[in-house]
């Protein structure tokens, strides 16, 4: 199945991958995997989408190679991007993590202590 069929087949509900395999390695890995937001969009959204990145993000080619108005053009954006969760590139980090961070000697008491009252 590939991920046209896969993605028409689960018609945007939720699914969990469970088994991941490295062909080149000959490894096989088992666990509960989430899809990457992109793979959940519908299989047109993500071809509307490569084709915007592929455009550059220009509008005006959009336009033409779908043969729509700006409007509309800017109203699919606006869907898409509303149906996606913003990505934190550098998340705060946790208590666990400034933590564990301290144990391994990364951190000093002071820095941790910072750190721990920034996120509250």
């Amino acid at each position: 199945m590939n991920w046209q069929e896969l993605t028409q087949f689960t018609q945007g509900q939720p699914l969990v991958i469970e088994r991941v395999r490295l062909t080149e390695k000959n490894l096989a890995i088992e666990g509960a995997f989430d899809v990457p937001q992109l793979a959940r969009l519908s299989a047109e959204d993500q071809v509307f989408v490569t084709a915007f990145i592929r455009s550059h993000g220009s509008i005006k080619d959009m336009e033409q190679t779908f043969g729509v108005s700006y409007p509309t053009i800017k109203a699919r954006l606006n869907r898409i991007a509303g149906s996606l969760e913003y990505v934190e590139m550098n998340p705060a980090p946790s208590r666990a993590e400034i933590l564990d961070r301290l144990s391994r000697g990364e951190l000093t008491a002071d820095e941790a202590i910072r750190d721990l009252e920034a996120i509250g």
